[in-house]
């Protein structure tokens, strides 16, 4: 019974249903239950909270990434089943705190300074969380000190930074500057994405990766915290 349910929740991921309102990819599927009333009855049923998010969000999302790799999904697709597991992750992670299950680290994003586009950081916080991490999104339009401050204070292993204009790109020089000159450089891993954003300016500015989208970032992350254990 447990993967049935499961089941419905990865499917309506993909179709990126929050609610039972929601028409989805496919037609037919209104008054149907969402992801939010799916995650309702798992719990109702005593389905743990990582098992939810393993077997059914984060399997969910695989496969919206891997129909996005292949452009048979495209951006709002990927918005609307990012926009169902950030639902589903705000009703899981209170259940999560009570369990006691540690995030497998923490990561801090933000938009830089003079750059007020966050649909791709949004994403990434979002997916990240799916995937088991705990998230401090400082939001966008962020000036440098505040990333620094938030580098300190909050002390996360992985600090990702976001622009989506050419003009801003500077500001992640920078921050990782700012981190070298505050003493916190070697204490985090620099992420770097956005539209304008390439490989080569990730390695031109001393960044430690380089996110071409949202799935790709994770994968980044994945990839820092297993060489972190090595």
């Amino acid at each position: 019974m447990a993967e049935d349910i499961l089941k419905r929740i990865r499917e309506n991921v993909i179709q990126g249903r929050v609610t039972q309102d929601d028409e989805g990819l496919e037609e037919g599927m209104v008054g149907q239950p969402g992801v939010k009333e799916l995650i309702e009855e798992a719990l109702a049923r005593g389905i743990e909270a990582p098992e939810i998010i393993n077997n059914g969000l984060t399997a969910g999302m695989k496969i919206v990434g891997q129909k996005f790799e292949t452009k048979e999904y495209f951006i709002p697709d990927m918005l609307a089943s990012a926009e169902a597991v950030g639902a589903a992750m705000g009703m899981l992670e209170p259940h999560l705190a009570k369990s006691g299950i540690k995030a497998k680290g923490k990561v801090v994003v933000a938009t830089v300074r003079g750059d007020l586009h966050d649909i791709g950081k949004n994403i990434v916080s979002i997916l990240l969380r799916g995937a088991g991490y705990a998230v401090k999104d400082l939001g966008n339009d962020i000036d440098t000190q505040t990333i620094v401050d938030a580098v300190r204070d909050e002390k996360p292993q992985v600090l990702g930074l976001s622009a989506l204009l050419i003009s801003t790109m500077a500001r992640m020089t920078e921050t990782i500057q700012a981190l070298t000159e505050s003493g916190l450089r070697d204490q985090v891993k620099v992420i770097v994405g956005g539209a304008p954003v390439s490989e080569e300016f990730a390695k031109s500015i001393g960044a430690d990766g380089y996110g071409a989208d949202g799935f790709d970032a994770v994968r980044v992350v994945e990839s820092l915290f297993s060489a972190e254990d090595e």
